[in-house]
């Protein structure tokens, strides 16, 4: 009998499973669900707070709406017409194409300064890279709206410092310049601003890829007799190609809809000349009082965002299908 008790007993224990084990069904309906109930206040919240605003944004493009259907609470459909007007409007298209070679200047010197200041970083010893480091956190850690307010201190035509140093120099000319006075002037300033607080962002990037390089690479080009140029080309370039993608299309989209740069130094001006497509689209929407056309602005304006997005996408998906 005992014999009998003690197999029964050991045969239960193997047929049941343990406690707390997976079944050879896999995962539970719970388990399978948990990463999506996990996302599900993340998403709520960006569908709030981004996926509501857009909505009205498209609902009021297409809509006429001014100073006097605001008051009258009047809502007045009028279709496609606020995108035909800008579609048609020469001026649109120039401040199209001045945002379009804005942006282009602006990653171009942020990409290269970037880099440049990556590789120093990754050339220095430890107590000038954590100096380069801290003034490199310092200007990307400075608010927006502090540092245009510090540059416009800087290009002062009365006491500013850069007037101040130019005249020092030798430019007696430029002792009382206005530098907003002119509109290539102007967008000087605003970018030298941009690139400035961007360029940490991009230094830090490259400095943290080039720390995943194998040495024995960099050794292996050396014996070959490669210079710095061809050990950035055949090994640099190479390892961090989807670094360089990543980043390029990053500074393109925050340089795109770059705004709080472009109209705090001048509004825009002088006579318009440095509006840029989100000031264009705040300028004839609030100011204007245009709301209509200004929510039409900033629809095409996400419209082209979308098509680089998708530009960029379709060169990764290459890219990773290559690898």
């Amino acid at each position: 009998m005992a014999s009998i008790e003690t197999s029964a007993a050991g045969g239960g224990a193997r047929g049941a499973a343990p406690k707390g084990t997976r079944t050879a069904g896999g995962p539970g309906l719970g388990a399978r669900l948990a990463p999506y109930l996990l996302l599900l206040p993340a998403v709520v919240t960006t569908v709030g707070l981004l996926g509501w605003p857009l909505l009205k944004t498209v609902l009021l493009s297409f809509q006429n709406l001014n100073k006097r259907q605001l008051v009258l609470h009047l809502t007045e459909w009028n279709g496609f017409d606020n995108y035909k007007e800008q579609l048609t409007d020469p001026d649109f298209w120039a401040v199209t194409g001045r945002t379009v070679v804005f942006t282009l200047v602006n990653v171009a010197l942020i990409m290269v300064g970037g880099t440049l200041i990556g590789l120093l970083l990754n050339q220095l010893g430890k107590k000038m890279r954590l100096v380069l480091s801290v003034s490199l956190l310092m200007a990307w850690a400075m608010p927006v709206v502090a540092a245009t307010t510090v540059y416009t201190w800087l290009f002062d035509s009365q006491w500013g410092v850069v007037n101040w140093f130019l005249d020092q120099l030798g430019w007696h000319s430029m002792a009382q310049y206005n530098w907003l006075s002119d509109q290539y002037s102007t967008f000087f300033v605003v970018i030298l601003l941009i690139v400035w607080q961007s360029i940490p962002f991009v230094a830090f990037n490259m400095y943290a890829g080039l720390t995943t390089i194998p040495k024995e690479l960099y050794e292996a080009a050396r014996m070959d007799g490669a210079g710095s140029f061809k050990i950035f080309g055949s090994v640099i370039f190479p390892n961090l190609k989807p670094f360089f993608l990543a980043t390029t299309f990053l500074e393109v989209i925050w340089v795109f809809k770059a705004f709080t740069q472009v109209y705090a130094i001048n509004g825009g001006g002088p006579e318009n000349l440095t509006r840029t497509l989100p000031v264009h689209a705040y300028l004839e929407g609030s100011s204007g009082q245009h709301y209509g056309v200004g929510s039409a602005i900033a629809v095409l304006t996400i419209l082209m965002l979308g098509v680089l997005m998708a530009y960029y996408f379709r060169i990764m998906i290459k890219q990773e299908d290559e690898l």
